[in-house]
């Protein structure tokens, strides 16, 4: 954000549309002389005041509710003023631009997306996991996710970053003190049990980045493609999982020429399945562009689902198809119609070892018997696909957490174990092992906003609605 930092800022913080009400919010270093030039009088701190709402000749625009909030006790830190009146875009607009012209000579102006609560992060109202938090409260997509995000919000993920970071800075402090003295290097690890120290770190951050990994899932989801030849039932089983007829089903095979998207959730995890265009060598120019995007989103795909008829299994297009299939990605081979099958042509499949996929490859392969119809099997493939995302219910993370989270969770777990490595040299290596722990307590107050750059919060908060 390249506006000035102490300009009083005012925005419309309710979504656009009508509504019942609507909340305008202004904040800045002080706004007692706005507040007098609004109302012609003065307004306690934290208390509801009734009041119109008027233009530049005192006419009333609207009339509602006016809340001043004393600096700092307020959201951004700041001395705020919310003004709630009737939500038409209309009359909140004219509201808005009242409150605009007032402050003409404060330098007031429109808020940029996010900049109440980089305001409040900057006065320490928040920290920078806390203000990621709030977007993500807004954004949530599930109950799961919504409470979540609040266990966020309300300081649980900075929480634990800030006591490991609490235990490398101790740890950080006996090691800086020993440098002045290297004959004592060897000392110092075996006095102050550096190295039994810093394994209890590595496993309280090993830990941390495990609830990282699922807090990230519960966030963003799972990119799950259904993939396999014409008319095997890709769009029927994306229908029984979606509980909506979202695709369109017929006997002839090619019917799907694009991808069709939907979003479903798995115990509260959002997990968003691509139907593609079924895979064959074709003539058709329109089918082929329907494939080529169907291996396009193939290789993107955090999990795919191979999808075969249980009549013909592993033929040999489906064996080419598995061959193709990207390395390192998590396959399961999921058998659809078993309906149709007879109990001893159904004991075979069972019987039968799984492909393996790629030989060279080393993606899981997981095999699935199902029946999208009669949705036989879907309650398998759920878990599987929950299984396959780390996900454990019996240990669902408590809060929210973003790849870049993630990544500075890794990068510092990185550094522990290179400082672990040089303590097991045990030959004057102690400088290297100290840089190493501070490299690790830069990673993770990255988490927080203690060591950040502009760029990346100019980033982060770039993405948030105006208002907020």
């Amino acid at each position: 954000m390249s506006a000035p930092a102490n300009d009083p800022i005012a925005a419309i913080a309710t979504a656009p549309g009508r509504g019942g009400i609507g909340v305008i919010r202004i904040s800045g270093p002080d706004l007692t002389g706005l507040i007098s030039q609004l109302f012609g009088r003065e307004l306690a701190a934290r208390h509801a005041y009734f009041l119109p709402f008027c233009d530049s000749k005192g006419e009333p625009i609207d009339e509602g509710i006016a809340i001043y909030f004393r600096a700092p006790n307020s959201y951004t830190g700041e001395d705020v003023l919310e003004l709630q009146g009737h939500g038409g875009p209309a009359v909140l607009k004219r509201i808005l631009d009242r409150c605009l012209q007032v402050g003409v000579p404060m330098r007031m102006r429109h808020a940029e997306p996010g900049e109440f609560t980089q305001r409040a992060f900057l006065n320490n109202r928040l920290d920078l996991a806390q203000a990621e938090a709030v977007a993500d409260l807004i954004d949530a997509s599930s109950e799961a996710a919504a409470r979540s995000a609040m266990a966020s919000l309300s300081g649980s993920f900075s929480t634990q970053v800030n006591n490991l970071a609490d235990q490398i800075i101790h740890l950080r402090m006996l090691v800086e003190a020993t440098l002045d003295f290297p004959e004592e290097e060897i000392e110092f690890l075996e006095k102050y049990q550096a190295r039994e120290t810093l394994g209890g770190i590595i496993g309280d951050m090993a830990e941390l980045v495990r609830q990282a990994r699922q807090g990230m899932i519960l966030r963003e989801g799972l990119h799950v493609v259904l993939a396999g030849q014409p008319n095997v039932g890709k769009s029927s089983l994306l229908n029984a999982l979606a509980g909506d007829d979202i695709a369109i089903v017929t006997p002839i095979a090619g019917t799907t020429r694009d991808k069709v998207t939907q979003q479903i959730h798995i115990e509260g995890v959002p997990i968003h399945i691509v139907d593609t265009a079924g895979l064959r060598d074709t003539d058709d120019t329109v089918e082929s562009i329907g494939i080529a995007r169907s291996w396009a989103e193939i290789a993107k795909a955090n999990v795919i689902i191979h999808l075969q008829d249980a009549r013909t299994p592993n033929d040999e297009l489906d064996a080419g198809i598995t061959q193709r299939l990207p390395q390192r990605t998590p396959v399961l081979e999921v058998f659809n119609k078993i309906d149709l099958l007879d109990e001893a042509a159904l004991k075979a499949l069972i019987a039968r070892p799984a492909a393996g996929g790629n030989t060279a490859s080393s993606h899981e392969v997981s095999r699935i018997l199902i029946s999208a119809v009669h949705e036989t099997g879907l309650d398998v493939l759920r878990s599987k696909l929950l299984q396959i995302a780390g996900w454990n219910p019996g240990a669902e993370s408590p809060w929210l957490a973003r790849e870049r989270h993630l990544e500075a969770l890794q990068k510092a777990a990185q550094h522990l174990l290179n400082a672990k490595d040089h303590a097991a040299q045990n030959d004057r290596v102690l400088d290297l092992f100290a840089e190493e722990l501070r490299l690790a307590h830069e990673s993770l107050w990255s988490i927080t906003g203690q060591f950040s750059s502009d760029d990346l919060l100019g980033e982060i908060f770039s993405n948030f609605c105006i208002g907020k």
